[in-house]
């Protein structure tokens, strides 16, 4: 454990009084409002998009990064925009296949200690910094019409399971979410169906079609475009 994380822990159990809350926790609320409102205000203009979520750490060589810049490469010749954190590894990837094909390709980039300068691929005025992963992914859902993962770490869990809890709980559309790579995915989705839905039925078949597995770029972006085919959607971009 790290000195910055042990003065973390040791701050939780401190009693404040009324004056350190006054400076610390009520001020903090305008930090968080100001990111909420510049996201809100840049992001309301750029039309629809489609989310990529993927690990920081895949380097260029690696066939999952190839891949993520092919699919959106391809989402851009479908007029779509692309979304991602902004950083490197599989969000390098996307911006770079959005450049490519240029489309709008957006970076949506969280302040880490240990990383992560902006990828030179995200178009400047569409480079936003957030300091609070919580308003961050916010914006990721809200300005989304579908969500793309790439194989990931917690990060990439935590985002997908977001887009498919509001999905399910009705709180967005019922946007696509597609996840990329059957390998590294199966082990995941056999336990969901075997003790998540089927053993302790905390969830239901309805729940686990809305998760499209794929392989290759193209069946991706056909996910996508047939879900909005449905409705004679497209994007006018």
């Amino acid at each position: 454990m790290t000195e910055h994380s042990e003065e973390k822990i040791r701050k939780a159990f401190q009693n404040k009084d009324w004056s350190q809350i006054k400076a610390t926790d009520s001020w903090q609320i305008f930090r968080i409002m100001s990111e909420f409102v510049d996201g809100f205000e840049r992001m309301a203009r750029i039309g629809p998009c489609v989310s990529i979520f993927g690990s920081a750490r895949t380097k260029p060589d690696n066939p999952y990064y190839l891949l993520a810049e092919e699919i959106a490469y391809k989402l851009t010749l479908e007029g779509y925009g692309v979304i991602t954190g902004g950083g490197p590894g599989i969000m390098e990837a996307a911006n770079k296949g959005a450049k490519r094909g240029n489309g709008k390709s957006v970076g949506l980039n969280i302040e880490l200690p240990f990383e992560q300068e902006p990828n030179p691929y995200v178009d400047r005025d569409k480079s936003i910094d957030f300091h609070y992963f919580f308003v961050r992914k916010t914006i990721f859902l809200k300005y989304s019409q579908g969500f793309i993962a790439i194989p990931g770490g917690f990060g990439t869990m935590d985002e997908l399971f977001e887009a498919l809890t509001l999905v399910q709980t009705n709180k967005i559309g019922e946007f696509p979410v597609v996840l990329v790579g059957k390998k590294y995915w199966q082990g995941l989705l056999d336990w969901i169906r075997s003790t998540m839905m089927e053993k302790e039925h905390n969830v239901n078949e309805v729940d686990l079609q809305r998760v499209h597995v794929v392989d290759t770029a193209d069946e991706a972006v056909q996910v996508i475009t047939q879900f909005y085919a449905k409705y004679l959607l497209k994007p006018n971009f």
